[in-house]
């Protein structure tokens, strides 16, 4: 992880919060904490991160909610939901709403640390791929446009 990966932990919870952001200052990393989804979502217009800790039961937007506005609007961001509610329900829609994972609480702070490292190698590697598909389906129209 480098000084540029940037990480949002989104929780009402204080003592989490802070606990996950001390967790994450080991990693060299910009990590910042806001304490609900609306907030959250604002961090993600003025900059958007690349991984997003997101709890589920929080005021106002629920972090479902957070998630789905959060990969309509940024699909690259990977998302961890991290619940002290979990479900069988909730995990498969999390999923379905683009999820990187769904751990629940308690969690520790190796917990958070791998959750993380996990979902910006995912990050580095899916970018990776798409730029190699953009590349071939390039090379391939150049070759294509040769051959006629």
């Amino acid at each position: 992880m480098n000084a540029l990966t940037k990480i949002l932990v989104v929780d009402d919870d204080e003592v989490v919060r802070r606990s996950h952001l001390r967790s994450l200052s080991g990693l060299n990393c910009n990590a910042m904490g806001v304490w609900d989804g609306a907030e959250a979502l604002a961090a993600m217009e003025r900059d958007p991160f690349d991984v997003v800790l997101l709890d589920l039961r929080m005021p106002g937007l629920d972090g479902m909610d957070v998630l789905k506005m959060n990969k309509d609007k940024w699909p690259e961001a990977e998302v961890i939901v991290i619940t002290g509610y979990p479900s069988i329900e909730s995990a498969k829609e999390a999923v379905r709403l683009g999820a990187y994972d769904y751990i629940p609480k308690p969690v520790g702070p190796d917990d958070v640390v791998n959750a993380a490292t996990g979902a910006v190698n995912h990050k580095r590697w899916s970018l990776q791929r798409d730029r190699a598909a953009e590349t071939n389906a390039a090379q391939g129209l150049a070759e294509s446009r040769r051959a006629h």
